[in-house]
């Protein structure tokens, strides 16, 4: 079935609304605001002495691979050709010292890594933090229906502070919100890039190991060898990293003390007046001596750093603490170690810059070294990889990104998960960068682009959270967003020099993917907005009548929709094409709130539409942006159980009060849980953290209140109502349960303008063609899946 409809959408309209929209809001109000116990849910527990130790030794494989890998190719890079005089090594080791001292240990370990989401880093993380301070998610479900579950942790400011004008500020026009949203989608994309990049330098540059040992081998062999061992380990990643994930913080320590080692090693045998090198004097005699290719250099230097963004990024797995404590005791003294025996070891040796850490490794322990070496370049590029699928399945979750096929790869540990479709677009990439290239130079520089770009967004994102969610005084804020814009934007314009050097790789990939990313999203906006716009009035529902008009069929009939409230227009364009409706409609929407995770006792919500003879209820599925649908294999069982458990506490709940809203609060388990659905004796007793309203609807309660009750079932619980109407479900539920599921094309109108039409009628139609269906994210079987199509202009 099909139909087409013009939507024409009125900024003013709620202002314009009359009596029958006040209607519609008694009729069928909006669910409350989320469960109080979800607003904190992470708290970062006190760990013993011994706990935290573990936990800092084992961060050092997931969160520091990368930053440890970068002495393989960061003088090389500085200097592409020879060394001219000895005291530039020195003013590149000051560079690098200080860059490492400012930008990873001062500004993202002990600063912005305390701006985490409930744990959770990186650039989308920071977002869904912004977004539940204010009013700025492009998508407008925080509309009046449903922005109590999407804002429940909005602080209130004080009307003339200076976080409450900034909010003010950015709520007031949608230009502002899409500038922030694509300021977000470019940091994701170049982050993507980045995911693209560090496999491709790390292993090329561990593989170049070889050459050094065998000066005659052509450079094509290393790319040879670098190439299998990237396609080994992006075929590898559908096993997941649990079983080999225990070898990875062994690896990357022993790596660590390997290149500390060595550096105190080259310093004591070459020369150890590179100390001198923390003097951040040389730094300007550096930049005074080398002029513009010094300022140049940077570039090569930016990549002391790499990996950075990545720590924020895998932060979700270990507490703040722990991150800390690795990178204070290990890896930061082992790699200024790293770097001033590098130094050290050039300052004798100025001709072997293209390979300086190989041939600055003793003669005796190469070989291990260099098996080591690639070990750690694959735990690297492991982390990278693994990051780039989080921020995807992130992306993915705020409608930002197409639906892919996610696979957990993990019972253990949540965020393992594995993309298929993404790994082998980034294997593919690559392998192009890496065969096409085939020096760490070229390579080197598009990093560098990618990394410094992704800085920046975190430093203007920060410079929000700061405001709207730390509350920091102003001037604190200035001091922060100045020094790290000096430092960041000082490195960024070395990049742009080396732009057609291999720096225009990530940009040509950030574009592509930011123009999928923002196309998608579009599209998400305007489908959000038809439904919204178009959603049916409760009053005319009701004036149909129990019947709804047509002949109720025995069964279960969901109906999906995108809106928290109202009744949404497949419904009534499928009543109006059908004679029939089946004798129980639930109305589904599948809603992502801007939290990390939903506990499972609470992924549901469930409300009563109008009378009970009408048999119509609305149920809420709320999942986080690290949650996985495809865990809820039995989504549908899981669905009715609340839907049965809802009427059980409805008919207990009732006249236990006479006010017009009252809570039982409590932890609901899954033992309360079976209790109530599966009860036969004569007592019931549970704690449930639930609301009943005066419209019949369970919500989580607003303001905890601790009881517990026991109620005889004789009579005074399970009443002959009750008993009828859930032995009316349970047959409905065995006549069969069909899934209606609305297929909304979108199209341009004719009047659109070309980039409109070039963008909704070819991009969005081609990914709306080639991504996942809800049905298969819901696991619905086909014979019970109807779809509904209609056609809609934008």
């Amino acid at each position: 079935m099909e139909m087409t409809s013009r939507v024409e959408i009125d900024e003013d309209s709620d202002k314009n609304k009359g009596s029958m929209w006040d209607l519609d809001q008694k009729l069928d109000q909006p669910m409350d605001e989320e469960a109080g116990r979800l607003r904190n849910m992470y708290r970062e527990k006190k760990s013993s002495a011994l706990l935290l130790l573990r936990l800092a030794f084992q961060s050092l494989g997931v969160v520091y691979g990368d930053l440890g890998t970068s002495p393989l190719y960061v003088f090389y890079n500085t200097f592409p050709g020879k060394i001219e005089d000895p005291e530039d090594v020195v003013g590149a080791l000051s560079l690098i010292i200080y860059s490492l001292t400012l930008i990873p240990l001062l500004k993202y370990v002990f600063f912005v890594c305390k701006a985490n989401d409930n744990g959770q880093g990186g650039t989308f993380a920071l977002y869904s933090l912004l977004c539940r301070h204010a009013k700025i998610k492009t998508i407008p479900n925080q509309h009046r229906t449903d922005e109590e579950l999407t804002t429940y942790s909005r602080s209130t400011f004080h009307e003339k502070s200076f976080a409450a004008k900034t909010k003010r500020w950015l709520e007031r026009h949608v230009s502002r919100k899409n500038a922030l949203l694509i300021l977000v989608l470019v940091g994701t994309c170049m982050f993507i890039g980045d995911g693209i990049l560090t496999p491709a330098i790390s292993v090329l540059s561990a593989a170049g190991g070889i050459k050094v040992a065998n000066p005659h081998m052509s450079n094509g062999v290393v790319v040879v060898v670098a190439v299998v061992i990237l396609v080994g380990l992006f075929s590898m990643q559908h096993y997941g990293t649990d079983r080999v994930s225990w070898l990875f913080a062994p690896i990357v320590l022993l790596w660590f003390l390997i290149i500390g080692g060595i550096g105190i090693f080259n310093i004591w045998k070459y020369d150890s007046s590179v100390l001198k090198a923390y003097s951040p004097v040389y730094i300007y005699r550096y930049f005074k001596r080398g002029g513009k290719d010094g300022w140049t250099s940077l570039g090569g230097i930016m990549l002391s750093i790499t990996g950075t963004e990545a720590l924020f990024a895998d932060l979700a797995y270990f507490p703040v603490s722990a991150v800390q404590l690795a990178f204070t005791v290990v890896v930061f003294p082992c790699l200024l170690l790293a770097y001033s025996g590098q130094a050290a070891y050039l300052m004798n040796n100025r001709d072997h810059v293209v390979d300086a850490f190989y041939r600055s490794i003793p003669d005796s322990i190469y070989w291990p070294v260099f098996v080591i070496a690639t070990a750690a370049a694959i735990v690297a590029s492991q982390a990278a990889i693994s990051a780039t699928f989080s921020t995807i399945k992130q992306a993915l979750a705020l409608g930002c990104f197409p639906r892919v096929k996610v696979v957990h790869t993990s019972k253990k540990f949540l965020g393992q998960i594995y993309i298929p479709d993404i790994n082998w677009i980034l294997m593919v990439l690559c392998i192009a960068v890496t065969a096409g290239f085939k020096n760490k130079s070229q390579i080197g520089n598009a990093y560098g682009t990618a990394v410094v770009i992704v800085m920046l967004v975190t430093t203007l994102l920060m410079t929000l959270i700061m405001i709207l969610v730390w509350r920091c005084h102003w001037i604190l804020v200035l001091l922060f967003t100045g020094l790290s814009l000096v430092v960041e934007c000082t490195y960024f314009s070395a990049v742009l020099f080396k732009v057609n050097q291999g720096g225009w790789v990530p940009l040509v990939i950030a574009a592509a993917f930011l123009l999928i990313m923002y196309v998608w999203h579009y599209g998400t906006v305007k489908r959000y907005e038809f439904e919204m716009h178009s959603k049916v009035s409760m009053a005319w529902i009701l004036g149909l009548g129990p019947s709804l008009g047509l002949v109720r069929v025995p069964g279960i009939g969901l109906v999906y929709t995108e809106l928290a409230s109202g009744v949404p227009h497949i419904f009534s364009h499928f009543i109006t094409n059908l004679p029939a409706i089946h004798s129980v409609v639930v109305l589904v929407c599948v809603k992502y709130l801007p939290v990390y995770t939903v506990p499972e006792e609470e992924r549901f919500l469930v409300k009563r539409i109008g009378p009970k003879n009408f048999h119509m209820f609305r149920c809420v599925a709320r999942y986080g942006y690290k949650d996985l649908q495809k865990k809820d294999d039995d989504f549908e069982k899981k669905l009715l159980d609340s839907l049965f458990l809802f009427v059980r506490l409805e008919s207990m709940m009732e006249g236990c009060s006479d006010s017009d809203e009252y809570s039982l609060y409590g932890q609901q388990t899954e033992r309360s849980r079976d209790c109530l659905l599966n009860t036969n004796g004569n007592t019931i007793s549970s704690n449930i953290d639930t609301t009943i309203s005066s419209v019949d609807s369970i919500v989580p309660v607003r303001s905890p209140m601790h009881a517990n009750f026991t109620v005889r079932s004789s009579g005074q619980v399970s009443s002959q109502t009750e008993t009828d109407e859930l032995e009316f479900l349970n047959s409905c539920r065995d006549n069969g349960v069909v899934h209606i599921m609305g297929n909304t094309v979108v199209r341009a109108s004719g009047d659109a303008r070309f980039y409109k039409k070039i963008a909704i009628d070819y991009i969005y139609a081609f990914l709306r063609k080639i991504c996942r269906e809800n049905s298969v994210i819901f696991n619905v079987p086909h014979e019970s899946l109807l779809n509904v199509g209609q056609i809609f202009y934008v």
